[in-house]
């Protein structure tokens, strides 16, 4: 599981582990009517759960797994090598570190863990989460697929279960047993799931096998950190490590998530948690069955949100679209003649209303396909065509320039910055810049922070500090500076009061 912190909240993957570490054709939700409720208030009148949780629950299953690490045997890279007692110990036979069969060396380590998941069809295939089977890549599994991997159905029958495939951008893996004629799940339809209506979830939360939890939706298309093919759904149904990979289910018995992730302070249930959309799930379960892998598609650019200020500056009516922050060079979008300060409205007709809608929209297409995208550059809409690449792993973050020294760059402004010098300029990859070295007034009002890098003002590139002053004094009072900070390229709207 992702491990909570308990200074600072943040969402936490759920799959419960010991101390040791972590751990044939699809059917889909109907167009027509939604499905009849299965619950019915009780005399109290109050929901009942009971006919539905004894209509889904056979095809619930616990998820066990056992991931063996790799530790360093005896050589030159024990730690243990140069103590004067190594030697000592290990002739008269008492076991230290480094030795095979000694606590912490020698033979692989084994981690165990444990999650849920559910049956998506009769002959063996089972949905849960990637990091269930997979742990996370900075925990003590090193992210590696589980060796071993056990699914127990509720009438306690036990299969060894191979992965199929992971995808770890939304957190879905894929299984299967050697089974016939399983229980399965109904495929819902998330998108038809209302705010504040009653959920049921079912898992294993902390190994403790077929629970049932209820709630209702409290949020939807939820974006979180660092996650930007998945709009979560979020509830209030109490969730725990363990739950993991499990179904997150309507009142008609249709499975419409799957629970991944909690808000949390303390590691454990806060009142917030958060499941994939069954749509997102079962496009990656389809394309892991076809191609065991998942394509994505590419454009090639970074982009962030707009708020008020921002679409002011550029002269947009509402806050709605994506804002080009950098465009990749060489790539599909920097070829379809886009760039930093374009605003992206809609692809191929769809509204881009959150900037989040956009890399779940180009990531759902496959690569090689052509897309229309309607953009505001300077005032006015058009038209681009741009034909998707295949997404590959994310690149390193470019280095970051280091401040020595600056000047005045407008008392209205209150900024002190200094040019970047040939070396910087290199490693950023661009022809000129500031390097931020003092921000107060209206710079540090609108967030901008010593050891930024800014590149452009209302997108003219700037290329010395003289010009930066010529583009200021022509920008009135409303503008937006081109930063970047760390890895990342933003635009940072800025009004001078």
């Amino acid at each position: 599981m992702r491990k909570a912190v308990a200074t600072r909240a943040l969402t936490a993957a759920l799959a419960a582990c010991l101390p040791l570490g972590a751990i044939p054709s699809t059917v889909h939700a109907a167009d027509a009517q939604p499905a009849p409720a299965l619950v019915s208030p009780n005399r109290y009148g109050l929901p009942d759960f009971g006919d539905l949780v004894e209509q889904v629950g056979p095809a619930v299953v616990n998820i066990s797994v056992v991931q063996r690490v790799a530790q360093p045997q005896m050589n030159g890279d024990n730690p243990f090598a140069n103590d004067p007692f190594y030697d000592f110990l290990r002739r008269f036979g008492v076991p230290v570190p480094g030795m095979p069969g000694a606590p912490g060396g020698g033979g692989p380590r084994v981690n165990r863990g444990i999650g849920s998941g559910f049956i998506v069809s009769a002959d063996g295939y089972v949905l849960t989460n990637a990091h269930v089977v997979a742990g996370e890549p900075g925990g003590n599994s090193g992210g590696t697929v589980a060796s071993d991997v056990t699914v127990t159905l509720i009438d306690k029958r036990e299969f060894k279960a191979k992965v199929v495939g992971i995808d770890r951008r939304t957190d879905v893996a894929l299984l299967k047993i050697d089974a016939h004629s399983l229980p399965t799940v109904k495929i819902g339809n998330a998108d038809r799931s209302r705010v504040g209506e009653w959920v049921v979830a079912m898992g294993s939360p902390f190994g403790f096998d077929n629970t049932v939890t209820a709630g209702i939706i409290s949020a939807k298309a939820r974006r979180l950190p660092d996650e930007n093919y998945v709009p979560f759904i979020q509830t209030d149904v109490a969730i725990n490590p363990g739950n993991s990979g499990g179904p997150l289910f309507n009142l008609a018995g249709e499975v419409i998530g799957i629970n991944s992730q909690i808000y949390s302070r303390s590691g454990g249930f806060m009142g917030i948690s958060f499941a994939i959309p069954i749509d997102v799930a079962m496009n990656i379960k389809d394309q892991l069955v076809a191609h065991g892998r998942v394509q994505r598609g590419r454009l090639g650019i970074a982009i962030q949100g707009l708020d008020k200020d921002l679409a002011q500056s550029f002269g947009l009516p509402d806050e709605r679209g994506a804002l080009v922050a950098s465009v990749d060079p060489g790539g599909p979008a920097e070829k379809a003649g886009l760039k930093p300060g374009d605003v992206v409205l809609n692809l191929d007709g769809t509204r881009i209303n959150d900037s989040a809608d956009l890399p779940r929209i180009i990531g759902e297409k496959r690569p090689g396909t052509r897309v229309r995208l309607d953009v505001w550059r300077d005032g006015r809409s058009r038209e681009l065509v741009a034909t998707l690449e295949e997404l590959k792993a994310e690149s390193a973050p470019a280095a970051s320039a280091t401040p020595d020294g600056g000047e005045s760059m407008g008392a209205k402004l209150g900024l002190s910055a200094r040019p970047l010098n040939p070396q910087e300029a290199s490693q950023l990859g661009v022809r000129g810049g500031l390097v931020v070295e003092g921000s107060s007034g209206a710079a540090a009002r609108a967030g901008v922070q010593r050891g930024d890098v800014i590149l452009a003002l209302n997108n003219q590139a700037v290329t010395s500090a003289a010009q930066f002053r010529e583009l200021l004094e022509r920008a009135g009072n409303r503008f937006a500076l081109l930063i970047q900070r760390g890895g990342a390229r933003i635009f940072v709207p800025v009004r001078i009061e």
